[in-house]
């Protein structure tokens, strides 16, 4: 059973390593912390591979938002 550091999954899945804290703070992406450092089964990584890329749409009806964007009127 092969462990790996959140940058060596980040660098995996092209993803930055914000991304897998994140993962692994949703709970998606089962891991151990050691220390201050999480380690993550390589075998689990399975689990979130077939992901959405990106963000997900916003909640507006044509996924805009109707405020306005910052620095505009």
């Amino acid at each position: 059973m092969r462990m790996l550091t959140t940058n060596e999954v980040a660098e995996r899945l092209g993803v930055h390593v914000t991304r897998v804290r994140a993962l692994i703070t949703a709970e998606r992406l089962p891991a151990q912390k050691l220390g201050r450092d999480y380690l993550i089964r390589e075998a689990d990584l399975k689990l979130v591979e077939d992901r959405k890329p990106g963000r997900p749409p916003k909640s507006g009806a044509n996924g805009h938002s109707d405020a306005p964007a910052k620095g505009k009127k």
